[in-house]
């Protein structure tokens, strides 16, 4: 048995996991967890990405054993690295108010459809590539978040490709950084050096890092999977080649596997974008914004003062009524943090609807919303590939949501298959595992050992469509206003 460190940053906690691989299957035990949140400075956002250095460390000081290392986060955001090797600022964060004027501004100068067709990336205000565009600090590198901690460990600058992908930077013809795009857009190339495969082994920790944590000298360092939606997607224990998957978590990544890349209008003008894969495959999806809304509203309870136990929460609204209000998640109003219950009561008066006045009410509209807007998307997902979805996997943090679950598979009309719950941690070790020759190469051996390493669990579909057909046409006029 080898054990292996994977260091998983999510936008509102990060943990660090001990991997025990054996010869067909990974077991996953939680070694440490930490919180993150970006702190507003002025006006402006930021990464407290210091303190995640120091969760890191202090998580793996628990896993001393660990043969290797390796590090996933959410996608585009990025530290900037000095002549001298240093930070140079705390990185900016994707909700940053700056973003959406660097979108408007880019978008003058190349258009949303010739980005699209070059890159594949559908593009929204926080790609990496409208942050560079406003960004006014001296560097010398830009690091996407894994990168940076990766480089802190090992002392080698990186650029894994998974992550690299959802910049907006990276040419879909060539599978390089796109010299055109930066150059007609102003960014600096020579932030930026050269791709990294998945699966690199970067070479072993520094020095000063196995004092920190009393790791052996000889932990390697491994750039796996680094975008967190992509490490996850890597452990879908897929029932059959027709299934799709929705990773579940702050966002809803809802899509499919494929061998190419979707760039036709409709798909950009459906959301859609493609992002890289392991072993080269393209993720094919749509980004929901998924359980954020109940976290904020979470948040927005407990500022309020009112204990809100999140079990007993879920119980209660899963006898609510169903269907009774439902909200677009990705209306611009849900995408800041904030007051989300009053946003969501808002929402619901302008649209005619029952206002949510308990946070049972609340939660069920959100759930129902979710499942409906995870209908859409699949929906939408089988008109542009032109292939029908059998099953749907969700994994993440949202499988272990039994309502949401139940309620997903009711609106798709199909069954569901929940978990891993840790899909992302789990296929970070899996890449790391393979890279390292402890699971054979290759998606088949990955999915083997994926599937050995969790059951998931089995929803079946309940009721009619009709009522969600319904419900949706009542977000209609919300979305034309």
């Amino acid at each position: 048995m080898t054990v292996l460190a994977a260091v998983d940053l999510g936008a509102s906690s990060g943990r660090v996991m001990a991997a025990r691989v054996h010869a067909d299957r990974i077991d996953l035990a939680e070694a440490a967890r930490f919180p993150n949140r970006a702190v507003d400075v002025r006006g402006r956002l930021y990464w407290d990405v210091l303190g995640l250095w120091s969760g890191v460390l202090d998580g793996l000081r628990k896993v001393p054993e660990a043969a290797a290392i390796g590090v996933d986060s959410w996608a585009v955001d990025y530290g900037l690295i000095g002549a001298d090797g240093h930070l140079v600022a705390n990185p900016a964060c994707y909700r940053d108010g700056r973003n959406a004027a660097a979108k408007a501004a880019a978008l003058e100068l190349v258009g949303a459809a010739d980005l699209f067709a070059a890159t594949g990336i559908q593009p929204q205000p926080f790609n990496t590539v409208f942050q560079l565009t406003a960004e006014t600090a001296s560097a010398d590198r830009a690091l996407l978040i894994p990168d940076l901690l990766g480089y802190w460990l090992s002392g080698v600058q990186a650029w894994e490709a998974t992550n690299a992908s959802t910049t907006g930077l990276v040419d879909l013809a060539t599978g390089d950084w796109s010299a055109d795009l930066a150059g007609r857009l102003g960014v600096d190339l020579g932030l930026l050096g050269p791709l990294t495969p998945t699966g690199t082994v970067l070479g072993p920790v520094l020095p000063e890092v196995a004092a920190a944590t009393g790791l052996a000298a000889s932990t390697q360092v491994i750039a796996t999977a680094s975008h967190d939606t992509a490490a996850a997607v890597a452990a879908v224990p897929y029932e059959d080649d027709r299934s799709a998957y929705i990773s579940c978590g702050t966002w809803s990544l809802v899509g499919v596997e494929r061998d190419t890349p979707v760039t036709t209008p409709e798909a950009l003008e459906a959301g859609f974008t493609n992002e890289r894969g392991v072993d080269g495959t393209v993720r094919f999806l749509r980004n929901v914004a998924g359980l954020w809304l109940l976290s904020e509203s979470l948040r927005a309870w407990e500022a309020e003062g009112l204990d809100v136990d999140l079990a007993g929460l879920l119980e209660e609204a899963g006898r609510a009524e169903r269907l009774r209000s439902v909200v677009d998640p990705d209306d611009a109003r849900f995408a800041d943090p904030g007051d989300m219950p009053g946003r969501i009561r808002a929402y619901c008066a302008e649209t005619g609807q029952p206002v949510p006045q308990t946070p049972a009410a609340t939660a069920r509209c959100v759930l129902d919303s979710l499942a409906l807007a995870h209908r859409t998307a699949i929906a939408s997902l089988e008109a542009l590939t032109g292939e029908p979805v059998a099953a749907v996997h969700i994994v993440g943090g949202g499988a272990n949501n039994a309502l949401l679950c139940q309620l997903t598979a009711d609106a798709l009309g199909r069954p569901v298959l929940a978990g891993p719950d840790e899909a992302t941690a789990l296929g970070n070790a899996l890449v790391q595992a393979q890279a390292l020759g402890l699971i054979a190469p290759g998606p088949g051996a990955r999915r083997e050992a994926a599937r050995a390493s969790a059951r998931p669990r089995r929803y079946e579909p309940r009721g009619p469509q009709a009522p969600w057909v319904s419900a949706a046409a009542r977000l209609e006029p919300a979305r034309v206003s």
